[in-house]
């Protein structure tokens, strides 16, 4: 199955997918803002034939949902009207740190290292997700 993972956020939101064999996850982009990020979604939906979606949950480290788990919700919610795939979650707490952690050996400059890191930690969560979903 091909997933688009998703690491919603409020200034970057970065996306992730994997090919239909599910090995290989590949970050794909960083959006900026959210201007326009429910159509981009929506046609890269389209465009990559995704058959479903894998967002990140911040949740916090007591298993608890603080603020920014309801806005992710609420973005699930709206992203229901525009596409009808299954929408699943997966804790991606300490996602960005991984990713942080696999870019430290990129030499970037610290501003490209930012724009790619959402899409890095995107793609931390969709492994997540392929390594702990039922067979």
């Amino acid at each position: 199955m091909k997933y688009l993972a998703i690491d919603y956020g409020s200034k970057r939101t970065g996306l992730a997918i994997c090919d239909s064999s599910e090995i290989i996850v590949s970050p794909v982009a960083v959006i900026e803002g959210r201007h326009g990020l429910l159509e981009k979604i929506t046609s890269l939906v389209k465009g990559e034939n995704i058959e479903a979606i894998v967002l990140g949950l911040p949740l916090n480290m007591d298993d608890s949902q603080g603020p920014q788990a309801k806005l992710v919700q609420q973005f699930a919610q709206q992203l229901k009207k525009h596409i009808d795939i299954p929408i699943h979650f997966q804790d991606e707490r300490l996602s960005s740190f991984a990713a942080e952690r696999k870019m430290a050996a990129a030499e970037l400059t610290r501003g490209k290292k930012k724009k790619r890191l959402d899409a890095v930690a995107a793609a931390e969560i969709l492994n997540a997700f392929l390594e702990n979903k039922p067979a």
